[in-house]
């Protein structure tokens, strides 16, 4: 049947969801992400004439832009539904150019979340392109390209082909650098504790030495703790002072994306990349049986904890009827955004707290049910009461020596009741609950047990930690914050050593040059500051052109005189940590035109050399626990396995997508078929529309 509207998005997926909430007059189709980009082989900047983008069609978006123009020619009105950020925004003046669209008409719709309500409201309330918005992101395109592909070359030429500097991932190395550093430089310091386990009747409980005479003692050596011990004769200590308090604990703030990737990371051990992908899959949206396809949670890249008033009131409703009155917030406490936020969208909550994870569990894929969860319970528990817990800290005192007990119970859960929240060092707070105790009591020591310590240094950085650092710093915003990790890893900068980020020799020589001749672009202050600019530029208070002039006319001088002064630098390969299985001498990573590969360090006598493999994100649909990677057959053919081979013996053809077969619970493939591809079950129970 004939159409009269098209609505273009960027995603299959999100096509597929949409089409079925606005009817058959309009036509859905994804232009697939980004249709126009800078080319790759150039810098694509015209200097000359106020920094103009040369934007080309992006290589392989042939068909999917010759289809867009003929549907476009084909309908009444072409409506613009790409994401509702700066990158969407782009899309859409994108498309509109291509498909000559009128930018003074009000063909742009933006929703929050895909739900039919959220869908139709926006339709209802289309807009002009936001032409700010639009200047924002050609802004940060623009300033990205002229630090890559001004820095890049000289990298190649002075150190090594392949190799990248940006502006975020630069600082994110500096930041990984620094604290190395501050590690090798760490000096342990002595330091003692003493230990006191005591006990009323049959009542035992931990006191720890707080002092002497009234006043708090350091113990920095044996010596010391021996003073201390001396002091103690026998084993009854008095009850000097007991304070009780009554503390409130208020619940954390609903996600932002920051917080989001940080606690998938601390609590479900989810990598960033895979955090961003499966929440994805979520906005998007998941067929739930007989309601169709259905938007689970909100826009997921967002520095906002702002929260809609018709998703307070739908989460305060279901709290009372679920868990009681009392644990339900009727005050809404004023939750403060992080400063510099923008605040465009809400945080990520579920788009119907009705919508537990219990009743989605059928649904959901291992994965998108864990995420699910955590986003589900942190909005919950925002909205509910605080905490209280009844504190108590009690003085104990023999001949002047001092220990003091902390205790904690928790009097009434509140939000606790659904959720706590993680925290970095993975360990989980206990209560510590003491005797009754008063004044004037005497318990005995049951042992006095003085430890020996050493200062630590600082933990390096996990991947939640280093977004925290970044977040705090202003750098970066939440769109950014996964490909900059990617980067610096992909490109070898830093590697995983136990979760936490460690500087490769490469890194700490691209960081080093770039500190010494570009010092503005790892200024941490700088960046910020440029971030601010690009919110200037959203707001419409900051023309564009003057942000990139003001940073380009001192970095074209840094260019110049690094181009004369830097040195070629020789770099040691690194070791693959195993050896060749042809020669025996040991394996190396090297750095070629294609990307990381394994190679004998006996060449040019031995050309033994090996992929490395590539993960593409999604978890093992057999074993659940290996990554599935990217192998080549020995025909060269492309073909997907899983990290845990020969343990885990699972091999496809196909590329897995990361979802379960909503029919089957077998998982789900994405094929190579005639016209596209196409998503299918891998036991022939379902396959969506094929795509372009």
């Amino acid at each position: 049947m004939a159409y009269k509207y098209l609505v273009i998005v960027e995603s299959p997926a999100k096509a597929k969801t949409i089409e079925k909430y606005l009817g058959r007059n309009y036509k859905v189709m994804a232009s697939v992400g980004h249709i126009r980009d800078l080319p790759k082989s150039k810098m694509g900047i015209d200097f000359e004439n106020n920094y103009e983008p040369h934007y080309i069609s992006i290589r392989g978006k042939g068909d999917v832009i010759k289809s867009l123009k003929a549907a476009a020619k084909k309908a009444q009105k072409v409506y613009l539904a790409s994401d509702p950020d700066r990158e969407g925004e782009a899309i859409a003046w994108h498309l509109a150019y291509l498909l000559g669209l009128d930018l003074k008409e009000k063909n742009r719709v933006v929703f929050n979340e895909i739900t039919k309500d959220a869908v139709k409201a926006a339709f209802k309330e289309p807009r002009t392109i936001d032409v700010d918005l639009v200047d924002a992101q050609q802004a940060r395109r623009t300033l990205d390209r002229i630090v890559g592909y001004s820095i890049s070359p000289i990298l190649w030429r002075k150190v090594k082909k392949g190799l990248s500097a940006g502006r975020v991932q630069s600082v994110a190395l500096k930041i990984i650098i620094d604290r190395e550093k501050e590690i090798r430089e760490f000096v342990p310091e002595e330091y003692w504790s003493i230990d006191g386990n005591f006990k009323k009747a049959r009542k035992k409980f931990k006191a720890n030495f707080w002092g002497i005479d009234g006043k708090k003692k350091k113990l920095p050596d044996a010596q010391s703790v021996k003073e201390v011990t001396a002091r103690i004769d026998g084993t009854d200590f008095e009850v000097k002072k007991v304070e009780k308090k009554e503390r409130k604990r208020n619940p954390a703030n609903p996600f932002t994306t920051s917080s989001l990737q940080q606690e998938a990371a601390r609590k479900l051990n989810f990598r960033t990349r895979k955090t961003m992908m499966v929440a994805q899959q979520l906005y998007e949206g998941i067929t739930l049986g007989k309601q169709g396809t259905v938007g689970l949670i909100t826009y997921m890249r967002t520095d906002s904890t702002r929260i809609a008033d018709t998703a307070k009131a739908e989460a305060a409703a279901f709290i009372e009827d679920t868990y009681g009155k009392e644990f339900s917030r009727h005050d809404h406490r004023k939750i403060k955004n992080a400063q510099g936020a923008q605040d465009a969208h809400e945080a990520v909550r579920p788009t119907s707290v009705l919508r537990t994870p219990e009743e989605l569990k059928q649904y959901l894929d291992k994965d998108q049910l864990k995420l699910y969860t955590l986003i589900w319970s942190r909005f919950v528990a925002s909205q509910m009461t605080p905490a209280i817990l009844d504190t108590m800290k009690v003085t104990l005192e023999q001949n002047g020596v001092i220990f003091i007990a902390n205790g904690s119970k928790i009097k009434f859960k509140g939000f606790m009741q659904v959720y706590v929240e993680g925290r970095d060092d993975g360990k989980e707070e206990k209560e510590n609950i003491l005797p009754e105790l008063e004044e004037g009591d005497v318990v005995q020591s049951v042992d006095i047990e003085p430890k020996q310590h050493f200062t630590q240094p600082p933990a390096r950085f996990s991947e939640a930690t280093l977004i925290r650092a970044l977040e705090e710093n202003g750098v970066g915003r939440p769109s950014t914050y996964a490909p900059t990790l990617d980067t610096i890893q992909r490109r070898y900068y830093v590697k995983l050593t136990q979760k936490r980020f460690e500087p490769t020799e490469l890194g700490e020589i691209v960081n080093s040059l770039i500190c010494e001749f570009f010092p503005q672009i790892v200024d941490i202050h700088f960046t910020a500051e440029m971030e601010g600019d690009l919110d200037k530029i959203e707001e419409g208070t900051e023309a564009w052109v003057k942000v990139v002039d003001r940073f380009y006319k001192p970095f074209e001088k840094e260019l110049t005189n690094a181009e004369e002064k830097i040195e070629k630098i020789q770099i040691k390969d690194e070791p693959a940590g195993f050896d060749c299985d042809v020669c025996g001498h040991p394996m190396v990573i090297k750095l070629g035109k294609y990307g990381k590969f394994y190679a004998c360090s006996n060449f040019p006598d031995c050309r033994n050399t090996k992929p490395i493999v590539k993960e593409i994100g999604v978890t093992c649909p057999v074993c659940h626990e290996g990554q599935v990677i990217e192998r080549k057959s020995k025909k060269n053919r492309l073909f997907y396995g899983c990290s845990r081979f020969p343990e885990c013996e699972f091999t496809s053809w196909d590329k897995p997508v990361g979802r379960n077969c909503p029919k089957c619970d077998g998982y789900l493939v994405e094929k190579k078929v005639k016209g596209g591809k196409q998503v299918v079950c891998v036991n022939g129970d379902y396959e969506e529309d094929i795509q372009k």
